[in-house]
């Protein structure tokens, strides 16, 4: 129905638009000749392109708004989440995804390496989900975590000789130190607060190993970082590829395991309930510096692993590789994934992690279809692909 609210908008979108494109879009000057060229059918495609895009906006927005509408979408929502929580479907999901694993190595190099970077970015989800979608701790210096996995392998195997599987421990196990370093100063800050305060650990870390040159070299970084150790074999580039990859198959499973027990648990529990109201929780007897604390010490540690075997698959770390960036990837892949779902996680960041590489032949427009495709996300479907439901004890 052509509704006079919708036109009146979509009109004003138009002159917008047309006034906003005009220099770009219709003039164009001729340095040789000298004259000016008015392209004014590019205005008309310009208004004709905000017209039509204002008016199926506000059309869906109204539609979405809807009481009627609002309702049906919630409940189908909810349905959705149940259905993604059953055993049954969530068997079959685990299953499609051990298929695709399995099928991975035989396509070749590049597809091997691109999944061994999903796998990485899904265990760096599931880490921040901990922190973020169970205890609801704003969290964006995650970076920093990652950064420090990496940089203990690389300093640990230059100054020691140490190796990728004690390195591995050694990795999280520092990650973790600094996650409660960062964790006690922060304990009574929540939302706004508490993320600046992250986002300035995480540029610390980033430029504190970018200036102490004598400690971790500075922007040069440190190179020639080795691999997993295999029965004292050496592996070429291609053997190195698929070693990588299986590694970071068995650390992935082993997080998710970790990730599930972990909200099943009684420290799970007590992190969502410090999530839903940290004072009824606190009435309820749960430890809420000792909470937050195990939250962020856990979270840390799994995001230094992954900087461990980051390290490892690359051969090469500088502090270009963790800026704020890469803990905004992070965070969208759990806001995306839906918080606190270990299932939405693994799909977001195979989405966000895939979905670039396989549009690259789009070239500066995989970019756009990207951002766009996050806009509609976060517009229509707020609380993630797979929102987390509520487990239910029946008595």
């Amino acid at each position: 129905m052509i509704k006079a609210e919708y036109l009146k908008k979509s009109v004003i979108a138009a002159l917008w638009m047309v006034f906003l494109t005009f220099p770009i879009a219709v003039i164009k000057v001729n340095t040789i000749e000298n004259t000016i060229n008015w392209r004014w059918v590019n205005a008309l495609f310009a208004g004709a392109a905000g017209f039509l895009f204002s008016y199926i906006w506000n059309y869906f927005q109204d539609k979405k708004n809807s009481p009627k509408n609002k309702s049906a979408s919630s409940d189908r929502f909810v349905l959705l989440g149940n259905a993604a929580q059953t055993k049954s479907v969530k068997n079959a999901f685990y299953i499609s995804v051990a298929v695709l694993a399995a099928v991975v190595p035989f396509a070749g190099p590049y597809q091997t390496t691109i999944f061994t970077t999903a796998m990485l970015y899904i265990i760096l989800g599931l880490g921040l989900n901990i922190a973020v979608g169970m205890a609801g701790l704003l969290h964006l210096g995650y970076a920093a975590f990652y950064a420090v996995g990496a940089y203990t392998y690389a300093l640990l195997h230059i100054h020691l000789g140490i190796g990728f599987w004690l390195a591995l421990p050694i990795g999280g196990l520092v990650a973790a130190i600094f996650g409660i370093i960062l964790g006690l100063p922060v304990l009574r800050l929540k939302g706004d607060y508490l993320a600046i305060v992250t986002l300035g650990f995480g540029e610390i870390v980033r430029i504190v190993l970018e200036n102490w040159n004598e400690f971790s070299k500075g922007p040069s970084g440190i190179s020639e970082i080795p691999g997993p150790w295999f029965f004292g074999m050496k592996l070429n580039s291609y053997q190195h590829i698929m070693y990588i990859y299986y590694v970071a198959l068995i650390l992935t499973i082993l997080v998710i395991i970790f990730t599930n027990r972990l909200q099943s648990s009684r420290i799970g529990r007590a992190l969502m309930a410090m999530r839903e109201d940290e004072i009824a929780s606190e009435a309820m007897g749960i430890d809420i510096t000792k909470t937050k604390l195990t939250a962020f010490a856990f979270s840390a540690a799994i995001a230094g692993v992954a900087g461990v075997l980051f390290a490892a698959k690359t051969t090469f770390i500088n502090p270009q590789s963790f800026t704020f960036m890469e803990s905004a990837i992070i965070l969208s892949i759990v806001v995306l994934g839906g918080m606190g779902s270990i299932t939405g996680v693994i799909i977001a960041a195979l989405v966000l992690i895939l979905l670039p590489e396989y549009l690259r032949e789009l070239g500066n427009y995989r970019m756009i279809i990207f951002g766009a495709s996050m806009v509609l996300m976060m517009l229509f479907r707020p609380q993630g692909l797979i929102s987390n439901v509520r487990k239910i004890y029946k008595i």
